[in-house]
């Protein structure tokens, strides 16, 4: 079973549709990261409806940065994306996890939370701000049953990356999915 909660759009439609075919059983949720007081009602009563192994934390945006450094409102939307809407979920799911007594917690945040670079410091400073709840999330869940991984991918060629010039190293989503269900295994 599979719950996918995001913003209700084709993609999310998509993806359901996608996991319905490999023979999953899917549910859509309607989530918003900059709506931190709904994520309890959202997140928390997914756990009700029985015990969840693993919950994969992947959303954010990147924002332009030239215009963000402009526009600080911009900026603060990104911040509050990749960073406050994180920590608002995260705490939630790993509240539940906590309460049942296991599973997994994936973080997926971005090479560019390691060092903020000229080119994406606004992105990169909100990654590494998750980077550092992600790390101390999974201190505080030490020994209780519950694992925090923490997934820093370099540029990967997605809808978020579409149409920027393609980084070193570069990898598909499906690299990350098989580097993270390695990780979990």
């Amino acid at each position: 079973t599979v719950h996918l909660a995001g913003r209700p759009t084709p993609a999310l439609e998509s993806a359901a549709v996608a996991l319905r075919d490999m023979g999953a059983e899917v549910h859509t949720h309607a989530f918003d990261a900059l709506d931190p007081d709904s994520h309890e009602e959202t997140l928390g009563k997914l756990f009700t409806e029985g015990d969840i192994d693993m919950v994969l934390l992947a959303f954010g945006v990147l924002g332009d940065q030239l215009r963000d450094e402009e526009e600080p409102l911009a900026a603060v939307r990104v911040a509050q994306t990749n960073y406050t809407g994180a920590v608002s979920a995260g705490l939630v799911c790993a509240g539940a996890l906590k309460r049942q007594g296991h599973g997994s917690l994936v973080v997926l945040s971005s090479v560019a939370g390691e060092r903020a670079r000229r080119a994406n410091f606004i992105y990169g400073s909100s990654k590494a701000g998750l980077d550092a709840f992600a790390q101390g999330l999974g201190d505080a869940l030490y020994g209780l049953g519950v694992h925090v991984m923490v997934v820093r991918p370099g540029f990967v060629r997605s809808r978020m990356t579409a149409g920027l010039k393609e980084a070193p190293l570069a990898t598909t989503p499906e690299a990350v999915a098989e580097a993270i269900e390695v990780g979990l295994r």
